[in-house]
């Protein structure tokens, strides 16, 4: 095997993949988020048609998975911090990603509840 082919077996690498992918997407979702913002400059008229299209389940769905990689994001950042500053390496990398990926998991499912 392998050194590359192991690294990414080992859940560090997956993290950093995570974040990293999630990261990117967020920065693709700024520009939008500010066109849509935008319509509010444009009348009433616009920003109602914006509001309606906004209420079709694709849109929502789209929503639901922006909480997500916005709470990966955020929770693969809180696990880097701290396998940073408490010097916890290769033993808890494994238990880390499962934990930043449940609470990340749990915003998007309560965000997608609270819609309906």
């Amino acid at each position: 095997m392998t050194m590359a082919s192991r690294r990414h077996g080992q859940a560090a690498y997956w993290a950093f993949l995570v974040h990293r992918i999630s990261g990117l997407l967020l920065a693709v979702f700024l520009p939008v988020h500010f066109l849509v913002l935008a319509q509010a400059l444009r009348g009433e008229g616009a920003l109602d048609s914006l509001l309606r299209w906004s209420q079709t389940p694709l849109v929502e769905t789209s929503e639901v998975a922006l909480v997500f990689l916005l709470a990966a994001h955020c929770t693969g950042g809180l696990r880097l911090l701290l396998v940073e500053w408490s010097g916890w390496r290769s033993e808890a990398q494994p238990a880390l990603l499962a934990l930043a990926g449940g609470a990340a998991a749990f915003c998007a499912l309560a965000f997608a509840l609270s819609l309906f």
